[in-house]
């Protein structure tokens, strides 16, 4: 029964993504939007309503682990997993203005989140905080698409595009894509969930691993799907808008209407934050390196991924061996990583720069 219910979920998953990017790249022909724009907003928040789902109702079930853990581990699937995997079947294009602003306040709110919570819990007023930035952060998208310049805006490519559907049908496709995603992504997670705590898995080991990679699927197979049929500006703008609405969404707006403040572990203080923030940083020099996301560098996030989830997963099966892995992760591993992702990042980014000015 729960194989069935995992294999039910995926269909829903990704017939949902199928039909939801469709809808969203007739919309932005239709409205003469930046595709960078659409997966911003439209489909991140599409992709973000499993986490506002699974948080708003780990919240009021007493289960505010779920809902934190859930938050980490999406940021943190979403570009290791998502961007990763991706990049690894189609190298992908990032649009310049993701760099100049969208990656930016992906990292910036990072940061925040991180200060909120140094003193071990995110309380409904820095809730409200995160939800008033929401507004500011959307309005600011649609007055920089309406002003013609800035981030996330390519008006001539959209207006360039013939509306091959009516608006009506692009609007049931996102609507019925959407519906397909948040029913798919639930019916994963409740039966793997199930298999994890017939494993006697910690609440918080759950959020950050099978409902953190449950409710990314959602974003995986969209932008998966985006990338081979050719919209990679919706494949990155989806990751990087979805970082943005889990963090204003699921933490700012569940967190204020739930009735109490949302705890926080010390291990996620210590460990799982820290690592979110320094995964988002990377996304920098990643993003840079000639505004592509190379197979080389979709294999290193793809590799980071498997070890963030294995020492999660021995941090509660095997504190000893989490400890070494931590010890190797943080003195060898890490830190090659980093020289291999910033130093290849900037030296792309030149090389990219000398062979515009040579063909100039």
């Amino acid at each position: 029964m729960i194989a069935l219910l995992i294999l039910i979920g995926f269909v829903f998953l990704i017939g949902g993504a199928e039909i939801l990017v469709r809808g969203a790249s007739g919309l932005a022909q239709s409205f003469r939007l930046s595709k960078v724009l659409i997966g911003l907003t439209v489909v991140s928040f599409g992709t973000s309503a499993p986490e506002f789902a699974v948080s708003l109702q780990s919240g009021f079930a007493g289960q505010p682990d779920i809902l934190m853990g859930n938050v980490i581990g999406s940021n943190i699937a979403n570009i290791l997993l998502i961007l990763g995997l991706t990049s690894i079947f189609v190298p992908l294009i990032v649009h310049e203005s993701l760099i100049r602003m969208d990656v930016p306040i992906m990292i910036g709110l990072s940061g925040l989140l991180y200060l909120l919570i140094l003193d071990g819990q995110l309380v409904r007023l820095e809730s409200a905080l995160l939800a008033i930035l929401l507004i500011a952060y959307l309005g600011l998208l649609f007055w920089m698409n309406k002003k013609g310049s800035g981030a996330s805006v390519d008006l001539n490519q959209a207006a360039e595009q013939e509306q091959e559907t009516p608006i009506w049908k692009d609007l049931l496709f996102i609507g019925v894509g959407l519906i397909g995603l948040v029913l798919g992504a639930r019916w994963l997670v409740a039966g793997a969930v199930d298999v994890a705590e017939y494993f006697g898995v910690s609440e918080l080991i759950i959020g950050i691993t099978i409902v953190a990679i449950g409710t990314s699927l959602p974003e995986l197979a969209t932008s998966i799907v985006a990338a081979t049929r050719g919209e990679k500006d919706i494949a990155v703008g989806n990751v990087v808008g979805s970082n943005i609405m889990n963090i204003l969404i699921v933490l700012g707006v569940s967190g204020a209407i739930l009735p109490v403040d949302i705890p926080i572990q010390a291990s996620s203080i210590r460990i799982d934050l820290p690592f979110m923030l320094l995964v988002a940083i990377c996304c920098f020099p990643v993003m840079l390196g000639g505004f592509t996301i190379h197979r080389w560098e979709g294999m290193l996030l793809f590799g980071w991924f498997v070890a963030f989830i294995v020492y999660s997963v021995l941090s509660v099966k095997s504190p000893g061996a989490a400890a070494s892995m931590e010890f190797w992760t943080y003195r060898v591993a890490g830190p090659l990583t980093l020289l291999a992702i910033f130093g290849g990042g900037f030296i792309n980014y030149w090389l990219d720069r000398k062979a515009k000015a040579s063909a100039q």
